[in-house]
C-alpha cells in the first residue's frame, strides 16, 4: 500500500506521533518548515532532524509530489503542464506571463462533475478531488519555472484550472492556508483568486471563512433562461440565489466579485443580455472581465462581434463598472481558459 503523505496530517495527529517516538513538540514546526517552506521531499535532507527520526518518518510516511509529465511553451511565453500525481491520475496547470505579473493557473479536480458547455474540461468525468498538498505542489512548479525561464517570481494564483474549487472546498481552504502561511510560501492572500461557476451555498461559507482572497464567478449570461441553456448548473443555483451569496460575500469581506464573462454570437449577444448583466452589476458590487472566447471544437459557440462587446463596455461604462477585455493566453497549446482537457495524456486518465 502507498504510504500516507505526512503532509496530510494535522498538526494534532502529527504531534501524538512524535510524542510517540519521544520526540519534542518544536519538531513539528521543523518538519512542517522542510515540507511546506522549502518544499522538500525527501526525509534524508531534513538536516535539523536526528538521524533515527528520519528513519522512522521514511519507514511511516511518504511525501508523494508530483511529476510533471510533459510540458509545452506557447509562442506568447505560456507554458501548460501536464502533471502526474501519485497514483497516476494527470491535471493540468498553466504558467501564464504578462509584462506586469507571472500568474499561475491550477486544477482543483482531476476532471470536473459539471457541465458547461463551452468548456472542454467538463467533458471529462470527475476522477477525484486534489489534496491540499497537490494543489500546492502545482504552485510550487509554476513558481520555480517563473524563476527559471523568466527570472521573475511568482506573483498571482488563479484557481481556475481543471475541476470547480467549491466542490473540493476544505482541500482548497487547505492549500491556500499553506501558501499564504509563514510556514509555508508566504505569499498574500489578495493575489489569489478563487474562481466558480456559481454555487451559492458554498460562496457564503467562503465569505464566513473569509480566507481573504478573491472571488470570481463565472456568469457568461444575468439571464437564468440563457445561462441555463449553456451552464446546468444555473436550475438549482438560479441568478438571483447567486445575487444574494454575491452580496452576502460583499457584506464579509468587502471585497468586489469579478464576473468572468464570454459573449458568443446568438447565445448572449442581444440587447437584453447587456440590459440583464447592467442590472446584475447594479445589484452586485462587481467588476466585468470580457474574456475572449478560445474554441473547444463546438460550432455552436462563435465569439461575438467587435461592436456587440463595445456595447456592453459602454453599457456597463455608464453605470461606473469597470469591464476590461482580456486577451487569451496559450491557445495555441490548448491551455486557455475553458481548453484544459488533457488531450495530450488521455492514455493516463484511468
Amino acid at each position: 500500500m502507498t504510504k500516507k503523505d505526512i503532509r496530510s496530517l494535522k498538526p494534532a495527529e502529527l504531534q501524538t506521533i512524535l510524542s510517540d517516538l519521544g520526540q519534542p513538540s518544536f519538531r513539528i514546526r521543523q518538519i512542517e518548515e522542510w515540507v511546506w517552506k522549502r518544499s522538500c521531499k525527501d526525509f534524508n535532507e531534513m538536516s535539523n532532524l536526528p538521524a533515527a527520526l528520519r528513519t522512522q518518518l521514511a519507514e511511516m510516511f511518504s511525501i508523494h509530489g508530483i511529476v510533471v509529465d510533459d510540458m509545452q511553451r506557447s509562442i506568447d511565453g505560456t507554458i501548460k503542464n501536464a502533471v502526474k500525481l501519485h497514483d497516476g491520475r494527470v491535471v493540468e496547470s498553466v504558467l501564464i506571463p504578462t509584462d506586469k505579473r507571472i500568474t499561475a493557473c491550477i486544477s482543483s479536480q482531476v476532471g470536473c462533475s459539471l457541465d458547461c458547455h463551452f468548456c472542454a474540461t467538463a467533458r471529462l468525468k470527475r476522477m477525484r478531488n486534489l489534496n491540499a498538498e497537490e494543489i500546492y505542489d502545482q504552485v510550487v512548479n509554476i513558481k520555480n519555472q517563473a524563476e527559471q525561464y523568466f527570472n521573475r517570481p511568482l506573483t498571482n494564483i488563479v484557481y481556475m484550472g481543471m475541476g470547480e474549487p467549491l466542490l473540493n472546498y476544505q482541500n482548497v481552504l487547505g492549500s491556500i492556508d499553506k501558501i499564504c502561511g509563514d510556514s509555508g510560501l508566504g505569499m498574500a492572500p489578495r493575489r489569489i483568486t478563487v474562481s466558480t461557476v456559481g454555487i451559492a451555498k458554498m460562496i457564503r461559507s467562503l465569505a464566513d471563512d473569509n480566507p481573504r482572497t478573491n472571488l470570481a464567478l463565472s456568469l457568461h449570461s444575468a439571464r437564468n433562461e440563457v445561462r441555463e441553456s449553456i451552464m446546468p448548473i444555473t436550475k438549482t443555483n438560479p441568478i438571483e440565489m447567486l445575487r444574494d451569496a454575491m452580496n452576502y460575500w460583499y457584506s464579509k469581506t468587502s471585497s468586489k466579485v469579478t464576473f468572468e464573462y464570454v459573449i458568443w454570437k446568438g447565445i448572449n449577444d442581444q440587447i437584453e443580455d447587456i440590459k440583464a448583466l447592467v442590472k446584475l452589476c447594479k445589484q452586485v458590487p462587481s467588476k466585468v472581465n470580457i474574456i475572449e472566447y478560445n474554441p473547444i471544437g463546438d460550432d455552436r459557440f462563435r465569439m461575438a462581434e467587435a461592436e456587440v462587446i463595445k456595447a456592453y463596455q459602454d453599457a456597463l461604462g455608464e453605470i461606473g463598472v469597470v469591464a476590461k477585455v482580456r486577451q487569451s493566453r496559450g491557445s495555441d497549446i490548448d491551455a486557455a481558459c475553458g481548453q484544459l482537457a488533457n488531450k495530450n495524456l488521455a492514455n493516463l486518465q484511468v
